[in-house]
């Protein structure tokens, strides 16, 4: 009797973990593409003229689940297109590309909306921590190299308005 209760139970393990990795195969075809979703429009500008620099459609990230999610699983991204982070306070941020598809340029951006510090070309599906030098409050991430050819630098400003 005793032998038919270890059979029995370890059937029973088979067929749940037989079960469970068809569930989690199934699971990864249901992953959907994140399409990009126009928010606001964004400005950056050079910090002594507030001359415009260039303008940019963002996609915001101001809740928990957007800002850990962020533009991860994406392919790629337009050059005229950006994520813009919201947090609710100025604090140090660090950010990585885990799950990220495509290198970025990390911009932080502190409360007066002033760049205090930029990642350059943060490399795709890295671990590595990537913090701000200062406190930020936001973040704006773009394709890497942008930051070099629009030759943004601290002190740059953001501002943006959003769509109702």
């Amino acid at each position: 009797m005793k032998r038919f209760w270890i059979s029995a139970a370890l059937m029973g393990l088979f067929l749940c973990s037989s079960y469970s990795c068809k569930e989690k195969s199934e699971e990864k075809n249901l992953t959907l593409e994140i399409t990009f979703t126009k928010e606001g429009e964004l400005s950056l500008m050079e910090a002594s003229t507030d001359s415009i620099i260039k303008k940019l459609d963002i996609e915001i990230a101001d809740d928990v689940y957007q800002t850990q999610t962020g533009l991860m699983y994406r392919k790629s991204m337009p050059e005229n297109q950006a994520m813009l982070f919201i947090f609710d306070e100025e604090a140090p941020h660090s950010f990585y590309m885990k799950n990220t598809e495509f290198a970025l340029d990390i911009i932080f951006i502190d409360k007066n909306k002033q760049i205090v510090s930029i990642q350059k070309n943060a490399n795709p599906f890295d671990k590595t921590s990537l913090p701000s030098e200062a406190p930020a409050m936001y973040v704006l991430e773009i394709n890497a190299g942008l930051s070099d050819v629009w030759n943004l630098k601290k002190g740059d400003k953001i501002s943006w308005t959003t769509l109702n």
